[in-house]
């Protein structure tokens, strides 16, 4: 099964790093919240990826295409005609297949979507953000999308309050403190799973959050997989240093590999 994973965003509200570098390339412990997202994936055995770029999507090209020399100790020689490359350490790297799909510098999600309909070749195929992560258990979540036959199915999610929530009584004395406790909605999560169908949905350029999937919950063809872990997404650089934080002190939740 596919994985597409949208990466063509601007990431203005992060511009102190995307101003530089696209979002998905963002570091979480010196590796790209784009390969923790990806490592999530293979941990479950699902290794074949679909690529949205956009901008600076050349960048995201590039640390694919030198993975191999940013994770090896190596020696070029420059004399001969063929450059040969003698690596030195015995790092088992990812088997991953990338697709690197250009959708264009301006494309909204749904046009993104739809331009890569031509490299789905299952009946289904995984769709999630370049900047969220999750401790999900993806198996299970495609097997609750296979068990009620929808169209589609989102992960649904309660977030963590920003701050913490102070209860007091009718005399204004306080009875308890909870800090940064799961908020009582649900929203989109992401870690999404379709049929192709879902391409019927998409008329062109156009916000995939919006009209898409609107017209799939009228149809009642979208789902909603309710999960009750963590999940984090990198939209603010207060997000950066609070990923970073949970990752370096070695209790990162979506950290489900070995």
């Amino acid at each position: 099964m596919k994985v597409v994973i949208l990466c063509g965003g601007l990431g203005t509200r992060l511009k102190e790093e995307t101003e530089f570098k696209p979002k998905p390339l963002v570091t979480i412990g010196g590796m790209p919240i784009l390969w923790h997202i990806m490592k999530i994936y293979s941990h479950y055995g699902y290794k074949d990826f679909v690529l949205c770029l956009g901008y600076k999507g050349h960048e995201i090209k590039n640390f694919f295409v030198t993975y191999d020399l940013l994770r090896h100790d190596f020696t070029l020689n420059l004399g001969k005609r063929e450059k040969n490359s003698i690596y030195h350490n015995s790092e088992q790297l990812e088997d991953w297949n990338i697709t690197f799909a250009e959708t264009g510098l301006e494309t909204l999600t749904g046009g993104r979507i739809k331009k890569i309909e031509k490299y789905i070749d299952e009946d289904d195929f995984f769709l999630t953000y370049g900047d969220g992560l999750a401790d999900v258990n993806i198996k299970n979540l495609l097997n609750f999308h296979q068990k009620h036959g929808k169209i589609g199915t989102l992960t649904s999610i309660q977030p963590l309050s920003r701050f913490g929530i102070v209860d007091f009584n009718e005399l204004g004395m306080v009875t308890s403190f909870k800090e940064k406790p799961k908020l009582d909605g649900w929203i989109n999560g992401g870690f999404f799973v379709f049929k192709k169908d879902v391409f019927d949905y998409i008329d062109g350029n156009e916000v995939f959050e919006q009209t898409p999937l609107s017209k799939l919950a009228k149809n009642e063809q979208l789902a909603a997989y309710a999960h009750k872990g963590l999940w984090e997404c990198m939209d603010t650089h207060r997000d950066f240093e609070n990923l970073n934080k949970i990752w370096n002190s070695g209790n990162a939740f979506w950290k489900v590999w070995d």
